[in-house]
């Protein structure tokens, strides 16, 4: 090959190798290029992620912080909730769910006096063990392995019961126990020496108040006793001499002693009564008995004070709801004669009613009585209202100091209503009247059923004509209920007005202004002699007036029972029977009996005198009861006997053998209840037995449980009555002997019985 072949060669070698070169040095740079931005991304990517890794390293000193912050908060609520449990003067522990204690305050810990074993691990089993076995609990009457199993059981309940403990010492602790969701049981020990100690004093002290309330509840009846046994002598001996010849000053003075000893009882029973209540020593003692008929013997003893001060006193009864019920009709009557005798004290003008509704349910046969005592009274203030049935509490003001009174009245009525589980209340407008109510649940008695009376075809049409518009407003709603038609009218001219209008019967008032209903009777008589007239009058005189009945169909006493009202009802359009006069119970003539000659005593009759008189004997240790006694039966025909003592009583007894005996509760060496046991030995071997009346002075011994518990049969309560007396005599005449009492005629001689 020529030279320039070989320049030409490697020329193109080289031309060849620069391109290459130059090819490398674009592949390079391009790959430098690359290099470049990766390197550049690659240190982007190295920066934020050194930015997290600040971040989180930043965050995570933050958390560290605040979980430092946070436990040293928890240690330090731990630390002060275990300073408060340490503080408690109570125990407190802690127990797991498989009753190992985890931890306990030092109040706990005490307890078991310093023995080291009780610590966070011990079971609550083993701490029964130590407690029983280091003496430090008083098992009482059980064993210490009673006590222990009896412990273990109420711990394993689901809900143990709080039990109290009594240490070694005499320290009281009461155990609460709660279980948890987690089984875990949190225990408390309460020292409760402090409230048993307490209740031990109360006790004692309760001990010692009942035995002051039993020596003070002695002291009243002994006190009864010993103020009653005089007062037997005044006013017997006032009720006797009221029998005498007397001038009209001189039968005021016996009057008023009579009146005054009576009301001096009344105050004696009212402090009686309360006694007895506060000692809870009062027992009801339910009866069948009739309550209308009750409310209306409250009212006729109210009605000669209320007539007295110008009042009208009337009785509303629902006309066809029961008036038998079964309740203690005594408490009854003396709650009834508490309220409308406090209504009439404190009333100087207008009306007292009392209204009786109520609402009975036949599934137990029982009545929900609401009884209402209305007057137009001096009222209550309001704001003593509340203090109205206290204890010794009357109203104190210028309107009512001229009233006198224990104050116990109203707090014995709310106790006997509260006793029949009953309630009473009050409403009153000051300086207009009050409205004392009270409902009383009562069971019907059997056989009680109210019908409508029977009356003429021909009455549908009724005036009533009576001034007061609440007695109109009454008598009006019982005939409307009764069907008939009624024209109430205000007076006598107003009456004679509406007698156009086809009237069938008139019902008046006696006091009426202008024409009073005697005039307006008479008025009638001449132009309507077919109408027949009903007087009302709260007078008993015109109940004995003939002058007044023969003008009338029927003279009715006011407030009229329900009785009379049918009664007179029925009997019109019967001419051939003439309508009595009626009484305050049950519309019937009253019979009115004979009195005792005073003038001709028994003792001095002749009639009879074959025949042997009845024996009485009288065991009294009173000289002046003895003396009110025998001047009280002067005028029966009987053989009278005094013993002075129960010992004398039982002598006389075997020797006398009387035919009654009146026997004295409080007499000396034996007294009346120790004298009958003796008298009711001695019949064992008798031909018959003797009744026994007790005479007691000693009221809260006086109750019939315990005289009949004695073997008495009967009682009275000093001061004694000669009606009451006269009466038990009389019941027990035995057959065959003389009249008790000789009646001189001026023909002949009549002896009854």
């Amino acid at each position: 090959m020529s030279l320039a072949e070989k320049l030409a060669q490697e020329r193109r070698a080289r031309l060849a190798a620069e391109r290459l070169l130059e090819l490398k040095q674009a592949e390079l740079t391009d790959a430098n290029r690359k290099l470049g931005r990766h390197a550049l991304a690659l240190t982007k990517r190295i920066g934020a992620t050194q930015a997290e890794i600040a971040t989180f390293r930043n965050e995570n000193e933050k958390v560290k912080s605040d979980l430092n912050t946070a436990n040293e908060k928890v240690e330090q609520a731990e630390r002060r909730l275990w300073h408060s449990i340490q503080a408690f003067q109570d125990g407190f522990a802690f127990f797991d769910s498989n009753s190992k204690l985890i931890g306990a305050n030092t109040a706990y810990l005490n307890i078991f006096e310093g023995v080291e074993e009780v610590a966070p691990g011990v079971s609550y089993v083993r701490i029964l063990q130590i407690l029983t076995d280091e003496g430090l609990i008083d098992t009482e009457e059980l064993s210490a392995d009673a006590w222990r199993a009896m412990m273990t059981e109420r711990w394993m309940s689901p809900a143990p019961e709080a039990t109290v403990i009594r240490l070694w010492n005499d320290r009281y602790v009461k155990l609460i126990d709660q279980r948890g969701f987690d089984g875990d049981i949190v225990s408390l020990a309460l020292d409760i020496t402090a409230t048993v100690h307490y209740e031990e004093e109360l006790r004692t002290a309760r001990e010692r108040a009942e035995a002051a309330n039993r020596a003070k509840s002695a002291f009243l009846a002994n006190m009864s006793h010993e103020i009653r046994t005089p007062m037997n002598g005044v006013v017997g001996m006032a009720e006797l001499l009221n029998d005498t010849s007397l001038t009209e000053e001189q039968r005021l003075y016996a009057g008023t002693i009579k009146n005054s000893g009576e009301a001096l009882l009344v105050i004696i029973n009212d402090v009686l009564d309360y006694s007895k209540i506060e000692a809870e020593k009062l027992v009801l003692n339910p009866e069948t008995f009739d309550l209308e008929a009750c409310m209306h013997e409250v009212v006729m003893l109210l009605q000669a004070n209320a007539r007295d001060k110008g009042l009208t006193l009337l009785v509303d009864y629902d006309l066809f709801m029961p008036t038998n019920f079964i309740g203690d009709p005594g408490r009854i009557r003396q709650i009834l004669t508490n309220l409308i005798g406090n209504a009439v004290k404190f009333t100087n003008q207008g009306h007292v009613t009392a209204r009786v509704t109520g609402v009975p349910h036949p599934e137990d046969n029982t009545v929900m009585l609401h009884i209402a005592i209305e007057d137009t009274g001096i009222g209550i203030p309001e704001e003593k209202i509340k203090h109205i049935f206290g204890e010794f509490n009357q109203v104190e003001d210028a309107t009512n100091r001229e009233f006198e009174g224990t104050g116990l009245g109203l707090a014995i009525t709310e106790r006997l209503i509260k006793m029949m589980d009953g309630e009473i209340w009050v409403e009153s407008d000051f300086g207009a009247g009050s409205c004392f109510g009270f409902r009383l649940p009562l069971v019907v008695a059997d056989g009680n059923k109210v019908s409508a009376p029977d009356m003429p075809q021909n009455l549908r049409h009724v005036m009533i004509v009576d001034d007061m518009q609440i007695n109109r407003e009454i008598l009006n709603r019982q005939l409307q209920r009764l069907g008939l038609q009624v024209t109430p009218v205000s007076s006598g001219a107003e009456a004679l007005e509406h007698m156009s209008e086809d009237i069938d019967l008139v019902v008046t008032d006696r006091n009426l202004p202008g024409m009073d209903g005697v005039k307006l009777a008479r008025s009638l008589r001449h132009d309507w002699q077919d109408v027949p007239v009903l007087l009302l009058s709260s007078d008993p005189a015109d109940m004995r007036d003939l002058s007044i009945q023969d003008i009338f169909a029927g003279v009715l006493q006011k407030p009229l029972p329900r009785g009379a009202l049918f009664s007179a009802l029925s009997s019109l359009g019967k001419p051939e029977l003439a309508l009595p006069a009626t009484g305050p119970d049950t519309g019937e003539a009253a019979a009115v009996a004979p009195e005792p000659s005073a003038e001709c005593p028994a003792s001095d009759q002749q009639d009879g005198s074959h025949l042997p008189r009845m024996r009485v004997m009288a065991a009294e240790d009173n000289r002046t009861n003895q003396l009110v006694f025998r001047k009280m039966v002067k005028d029966l025909n009987i053989d009278l006997r005094f013993a002075n003592n129960g010992q004398e009583a039982v002598d006389l007894y075997q020797s006398f053998l009387p035919d009654l005996i009146f026997m004295d509760i409080s007499m000396p060496k034996m007294d009346g209840k120790e004298a009958t046991g003796v008298i009711r030995e001695l019949e064992k071997t008798a031909p018959s037995r003797v009744q026994i009346v007790a005479l007691t002075a000693h009221a809260m011994d006086g109750d019939s449980e315990g005289i009949l518990a004695a073997g008495l049969d009967d009682y009275l309560t000093k001061p004694l009555r000669k009606g009451l007396i006269h009466e038990r005599i009389m019941n027990n005449l035995p057959s065959g002997a003389a009249p008790l009492v000789i009646e001189r005629d001026s023909s002949d001689l009549r002896a009854t019985a």
